[in-house]
């Protein structure tokens, strides 16, 4: 049993960790510069992104190297540097998860690499497996529980990546974002994710959703999940709130209160593991904590008694697509994590 699964079988449901890159723009980080740099110059601020989450009472956090593979850090000439940063953010983590209280994961995040897949683009199957190799083996150097395999939109993307961990001797969760008319940007159904995952290298530890929209698609699409594979364990790691442009500002309008009801629902839709994305501040997730700790799950919610609570569905789905297609080609990501 691995360190998540251990955790998973003491407490039932865990909390992981909120937003990378807003908090790290509230500490001082320029847009376009990439925050996986921030490892080695200012270790002191990711280990307060880090400590502020714990004391907010996360079970789990994320490394700061979701962008951290070499097709994402060749576009900051830092390609040659991927096992270095790696091994560094999964030794900061690890660092602030052994002087905790409490028990606390490392999960070591692996987004996207950004680019497309054969025959669409110009990445094949084994260069991907081949950058995520080289990832995953960092993390699992600086001491990651688990890789985070996160915000992934193509199967080739997550199968890949799942191959890497399996490699590298590291358990593995994914999440994908359903952001598109209830579905990937490559076409992948929440239901679809389930079959997609038994086809892996070996089973993750969970699967389930970030990122995408707003909390209510992310829910609907955990409600999807759940009841195709009522045993599984499942994520869902929402933004918080919609995001909405106000200048040059991209702002999420989740308030506590909110984050702390979405935080009841995903408990009541069945997710076992359930944090907060893009937007989500440490004060968003002590209210989380606190309603996590004080809800017992109640009865399964519809989509619509979740939009009554938590707001309108931004991004709603589309008629159904004939029976079989589930997204089978590649796709590109640019979306930094939180």
């Amino acid at each position: 049993m691995n360190a998540l699964e251990a955790l998973l079988a003491e407490k039932g449901t865990l909390l992981a960790d909120g937003a990378t890159g807003t908090n790290l723009f509230d500490m001082g980080l320029t847009s376009g510069d990439p925050p996986e740099e921030w490892t080695l110059t200012h270790p002191d601020r990711i280990r307060t992104l880090h400590q502020r989450f714990v004391e907010a009472g996360s079970d789990i956090i994320l490394t700061n190297t979701f962008g951290a593979n070499r097709h994402r850090l060749k576009l900051h000439g830092m390609e040659n540097r991927v096992r270095e940063l790696n091994a560094a953010a999964a030794r900061l983590a690890r660092e602030v998860a052994d002087a905790a209280p409490r028990k606390v994961v490392v999960g070591g995040s692996v987004g996207p690499t950004g680019e497309l897949f054969a025959p669409l683009g110009a990445l094949t199957f084994d260069e991907a497996v081949d950058a995520f190799t080289e990832q995953v083996e960092g993390l699992k150097e600086g001491g990651a529980d688990v890789a985070w395999i996160e915000t992934m939109s193509a199967p080739e993307e997550m199968k890949a990546a799942a191959e890497a961990a399996h490699r590298a001797g590291l358990p593995f969760v994914v999440t994908a974002s359903f952001d598109t008319a209830g579905r990937t940007m490559m076409g992948l159904a929440p239901e679809g994710l389930g079959r997609l995952s038994s086809g892996f290298a070996c089973e993750p530890v969970a699967y389930g959703s970030n990122c995408g929209v707003g909390a209510s698609d992310l829910l609907a699409a955990i409600l999807e999940i759940t009841e195709a594979y009522p045993q599984a364990v499942v994520v869902a790691k929402a933004n918080c709130g919609i995001p909405v442009i106000r200048g040059d500002e991209v702002v999420y309008t989740g308030t506590p209160e909110l984050m702390g009801d979405y935080a009841r629902l995903a408990v009541d839709v069945g997710a076992r593991i359930i944090g907060g994305c893009c937007g989500t501040s440490f004060t968003h997730l002590a209210a989380m904590r606190q309603a996590l700790d004080t809800h017992e799950k109640g009865e399964r919610p519809t989509v619509d008694q979740i939009v009554a609570r938590l707001g309108p569905l931004v991004s709603p789905p589309a008629a159904p697509q004939p029976s079989g297609e589930d997204g089978e080609s590649g796709g590109r990501r640019r979306r930094r994590r939180g």
